[in-house]
């Protein structure tokens, strides 16, 4: 089996195109289990994230899920597409969670090409990612732009 079957074949760097806009085939539903364990292994003390009796009376009705899970889960979703074949992650910036999340909520995920450049070595190239989340209601909780190393079809794909 060749490696670059294990992969898709369209997420080398030569594929992606500033201004491309890609809606991530699958969903996830935010479970009180990760969100709990994420939350008490960060050591996050908000009581909105474990506390259903704090939250009975709040106007979400409802545990709150950790922004950290939110922002994690909406960038795994967009894996499969943008990040195959990356080499190296070079850097998240300006993460903005920006509507709550409840448990029970599902979080979809889209990316946009922000920018595609070259990289200091020739079997790869860094694209910069703008990822979105929207939950099931189609509302915004989460953007983040994502810088990554992937590797060049000329390279690394079958030829």
């Amino acid at each position: 089996m060749k490696v670059s079957e294990l992969t898709g074949r369209n997420n080398y760097f030569e594929d992606f195109k500033v201004g491309e806009v890609i809606r991530h085939a699958r969903g996830k539903t935010v479970e009180g289990l990760e969100n709990v364990l994420i939350t008490n292994l960060v050591m996050n003390t908000a009581q909105a994230h474990f506390n259903d009796d704090a939250m009975k009376s709040s106007p979400f009705k409802g545990r709150l899920s950790y922004g950290g899970v939110n922002f994690s889960l909406c960038m795994g979703l967009a894996m499969q597409d943008t990040g195959e074949n990356a080499l190296a992650e070079l850097g998240m910036d300006n993460i903005r969670l920006t509507h709550p999340v409840v448990h029970g909520d599902t979080l979809y995920a889209y990316s946009e090409v922000l920018l595609v450049e070259d990289a200091d070595r020739e079997d790869a190239g860094v694209v910069t990612f703008r990822h979105y989340g929207v939950n099931q209601d189609d509302k915004l909780v989460f953007q983040g732009d994502r810088r990554m190393l992937i590797k060049r079809r000329s390279h690394w794909g079958d030829r």
